[in-house]
C-alpha cells in the first residue's frame, strides 16, 4: 500500500481491510526522518516509545476490530514548545536542551486520548520569536519544495515534516503567523482557530494575549479532525456538500502587494477567486484600508508580553533558565533572536503604550466586524504572504497572518497554488490564501475551504530527489 499522502480516513479504512499496521505506518515515517530529515533539519527528537506503541495498538486492535477514537494510532507531529510529558521540550533553545516537564499539555492529553501516536517534536524559530524556523538547537529547517528558502514559521519544523510526509498530520503554534505561514510556503492547511478555542495550557508562551495552537495537515479534513480533538468546546459539524449560493466572500484589496514582486502570488490568489466564483460564491471588494505591517508594529502586543509571560513559565516549570535574562546571559541561545529579546526586554515595563496597543486591538476587532456584517460576509480572502516565502538568510515580508492574530479571529490558510518552476523550485514555490471569519465561526472557514479543495484541489507532494 503506498504510504505517501496518506489521509486519516484512508489509513483507518486500510487497517479496517486489514491492508496496513499502525506499526507499518510508524515504521514509514520513522524511515522516512532517518533518511531524509538530515537534510531538512524539521525534527528536534523522535518519540523512542513510538514503534512499541504502536505495535500496542495493533494487538489492541486485533482483539477488538475496533478504532479507540478518531485518532486512532495516528502519528502525530508536535512543534517543540508544546509539553510532551515523556519527551524533551526545548523550544528549539540550547538553553532549555533536555528539558522535561513531566506532564503533557492539555492538546496532548486530548490527542492522546483520542488514540494519536506522538512521533516526534518539531523544529521551530526559537521560542518561536519569529517566521524563518531557526534555532539554536537544530539549525535552519529547509523547505522541502526550494531547499535554498525556509520553510516559513515559526512552525516551520511542522511544516516542512508533513510537506516531506514524516507524519500524518501535526500541531503549530500562531502568534503572529506562524500556523498559517507555514502551511501557505509548504502547501498544507493550517487552522488558527479563535482565540481561546483551544487550551494554551502546556505550550512555552510568547504572547497570552495572541498565542494559540491549532492543527497542520496535508488536507482539510485531517486539519479539521484534529481541531475537534484538540478544541476545549465543540465545533458544529460541517457539511461540504451543503448549497453555497448564498455564500459570500470579501477580498481584501490592502493585503495585495502592488509591485512586480507581489504578481506572482497575485495571479494565483486570483485564479482562486475565479474558483470560488464558479463554486457560486459571491465575491465582493473590500476597500478598507487595513495596513498590516501597520498592526504588526503599532498594535501587536507580542513583544510587549515576552517577557513577563516567558518568565513566569521559566519559573513555575523550573527551566534550567529562569528568565529571559538567564537565557541572555547564558549565551544558549540562536543569535538571530538577541534584537528581539532585547527590544522586548525594554518595552516590557512600557505598560502605557501596552494599555494604548489593546485599545487599538478593540478598535481593530469592531472594525473587522463592521466590515464583515456590513457587507454580510462568511469570509475575508487574502494572500497569506504577499510575495514568495523567503530565502534562507532572509526575513519573511509582508505576510498577512497578523490581522487573524490580533483580533484573535479564526482563520484558515488553504494551498493555492505555485509560482513559476525555477531550476531551485521544480514544482515552483507554494501560495497559500487565508480566509478569516469572525469568532467561533470556524465552521464556516472550513465548508468554504474544504469545497475549494475538493473541486480544485492544489497539493502535490515536494520532489524527494535533492533531499539526500
Amino acid at each position: 500500500m503506498n504510504l505517501l499522502e496518506l489521509t486519516i480516513q484512508t489509513y483507518h479504512q486500510a487497517l479496517l481491510d486489514g491492508q496496513v499496521t499502525t506499526e507499518d505506518l510508524v515504521s514509514f515515517y520513522l524511515d522516512r526522518i532517518q533518511r531524509f530529515d538530515p537534510k531538512l533539519a524539521s525534527i528536534i527528537s523522535v518519540n523512542p516509545k513510538a514503534l512499541s506503541q504502536a505495535k500496542e495498538f495493533d494487538q489492541n486492535f486485533l482483539s477488538t476490530r475496533e478504532l479507540v477514537g478518531p485518532l486512532h494510532g495516528v502519528p502525530v507531529l508536535v512543534k517543540d514548545n508544546v509539553e510532551t510529558k515523556d519527551m524533551p521540550t526545548t523550544a528549539g533553545s540550547l538553553s532549555l536542551a533536555g528539558f522535561c516537564s513531566g506532564k503533557d499539555a492539555d492538546l496532548v492529553s486530548r490527542l492522546k486520548a483520542a488514540g494519536a501516536i506522538i512521533l516526534a517534536k518539531t523544529n521551530l524559530h526559537e521560542f518561536a520569536v519569529w517566521g524563518e524556523t531557526v534555532s539554536s538547537i537544530k539549525g535552519q529547517t529547509l523547505n522541502p519544495y526550494d531547499l535554498t528558502r525556509t520553510p516559513g514559521g515559526s512552525s516551520g519544523g511542522t511544516g516542512a515534516a508533513l510537506a516531506a510526509n514524516f507524519g500524518l498530520v501535526g500541531i503549530g503554534t500562531d502568534t503572529i503567523n506562524s500556523i498559517r505561514s507555514p502551511s501557505s510556503a509548504n502547501n498544507l492547511v493550517g487552522i488558527r482557530p479563535t482565540k481561546g478555542l483551544v487550551s494554551d495550557n502546556g505550550i512555552v508562551p510568547y504572547s497570552h494575549t495572541q498565542d494559540t495552537a491549532g492543527p497542520m495537515a496535508r488536507s482539510v479534513a485531517d486539519a479539521v479532525k484534529v481541531l475537534h480533538v484538540i478544541s476545549a468546546s465543540p465545533l458544529p459539524p460541517q457539511n461540504w456538500a451543503s448549497n453555497t449560493d448564498d455564500a459570500k466572500v470579501g477580498f481584501l484589496k490592502s493585503c495585495f502587494g502592488q509591485k512586480q514582486s507581489h504578481a506572482e502570488v497575485n495571479q494565483v490568489v486570483y485564479d482562486v477567486m475565479a474558483h470560488f466564483t464558479r463554486l457560486g460564491i459571491d465575491l465582493v471588494e473590500i476597500n478598507d484600508n487595513i495596513d498590516i505591517s501597520d498592526l504588526v508594529s503599532n498594535v501587536s502586543v507580542h513583544l510587549f508580553e515576552i517577557v513577563p509571560d516567558l518568565d513566569g513559565y521559566l519559573q513555575q516549570a523550573k527551566t534550567p533558565v529562569q528568565s529571559v535574562q538567564e537565557i541572555l546571559t547564558s549565551g544558549l541561545y540562536h543569535p538571530g533572536i538577541l534584537e528581539s529579546l532585547l527590544t522586548a526586554r525594554n518595552l516590557a515595563n512600557n505598560k502605557r503604550e501596552y494599555r494604548q496597543r489593546l485599545k487599538k486591538r478593540k478598535a481593530l476587532q469592531a472594525q473587522v466586524k463592521l466590515i464583515m456584517d456590513g457587507l454580510a460576509l462568511d469570509a475575508i480572502l487574502f494572500p497569506h504572504q504577499q510575495q514568495l516565502v523567503c530565502k534562507v538568510g532572509a526575513s519573511q515580508l509582508q505576510r498577512n497572518g497578523a490581522l487573524a492574530a490580533i483580533t484573535g479571529f479564526p482563520s484558515i490558510c488553504s494551498p493555492a497554488g505555485f509560482s513559476m518552476p525555477t531550476e531551485e523550485a521544480p514544482l515552483g514555490v507554494p501560495i497559500g490564501f487565508e480566509l478569516l471569519g469572525l469568532p467561533f465561526t470556524e465552521s464556516k472557514l472550513i465548508q468554504l475551504a474544504g469545497l475549494m479543495e475538493q473541486n480544485f484541489p492544489k497539493r502535490i507532494p515536494p520532489i524527494e530527489k535533492n533531499w539526500r
